[in-house]
């Protein structure tokens, strides 16, 4: 195990597309820390004019795929802080909560996992039927992966860049498929691939309480019942993945 600081620098990865009008509100929050990494996944209103003014020195990261799965990819591949916080665009991810993130790390987690349902966190956004859908998923990725998840599907993370291995995401060189397709883990089911490989390696995770904010203008890209199948399929797929490894391992 590297030998990690105590006062960790922080790189923070926000992948957007056309959030312009959100990023002039949510940049100017953020805590000075080392990088503010935008990971644009070709805007058209503005949103790279939009952050590179409201905050001098961000970083302008081009994704090299579609998905957010690929954005947070680009942006982990070029971040140099010892630690990765995962933060969305749209002002649902309240930047005070930072440091409650930053302070599970440094006290002993690898991987500290932001949750609405956790005592203390909550959602000011969530419907019936997605509180439903992700209640019945991460029921079924703890049975899978042996966990106590009380949250699979939400974007708000943060863990010790040394991590990044771990997570084995699909190379960012790599073109678009053929068939039009997105390569696995590129797109919205990018939470759940995070979390069920950070389980499947052993890895230290401790749960973070946190309350989801309303989106501040748009809306949510997220088709409820379409990516919640691709979630589902996840949850299986990376099972299967981390017994094909377990195997591996053995037989080595």
């Amino acid at each position: 195990m590297p030998t990690r600081p105590v006062q960790p620098t922080i790189s923070i990865v926000v992948p957007t597309k056309n959030e312009a009008a959100n990023l002039r509100e949510v940049l100017p929050r953020l805590p000075a820390v080392h990088e503010v990494i935008v990971v644009d996944g070709g805007s058209v209103d503005g949103t790279v004019q939009a952050a590179r003014e409201t905050l001098p020195g961000v970083r302008i990261v081009e994704q090299t795929r579609r998905g957010k799965g690929n954005a947070l990819a680009c942006g982990f591949e070029v971040a140099t802080g010892d630690v990765i916080v995962m933060f969305d665009a749209d002002g649902s991810a309240d930047p005070a909560e930072i440091p409650v993130f930053v302070d599970a790390l440094t006290q002993g987690a690898d991987f500290a996992k932001g949750s609405r349902f956790a005592p203390g966190g909550g959602s000011e956004d969530i419907t019936p039927i997605r509180r439903a859908g992700n209640a019945a998923l991460h029921v079924v990725a703890n049975l899978a992966f042996r966990t106590r998840f009380s949250d699979l599907c939400y974007g708000y993370n943060a863990f010790w860049r040394d991590m990044v291995p771990v997570l084995s995401l699909p190379d960012t060189r790599t073109p678009e498929r053929a068939d039009g397709q997105m390569h696995w883990g590129d797109g919205f089911e990018i939470e759940t691939v995070i979390n069920c490989r950070m389980a499947a390696a052993d890895v230290r995770i401790v749960e973070v309480p946190s309350v989801e904010r309303l989106r501040i203008h748009g809306e949510t890209n997220l088709r409820t019942f379409v990516d919640g199948w691709r979630v589902l399929r996840t949850i299986f797929s990376e099972r299967s993945r981390a017994a094909g490894i377990a195997r591996a391992s053995v037989a080595a």
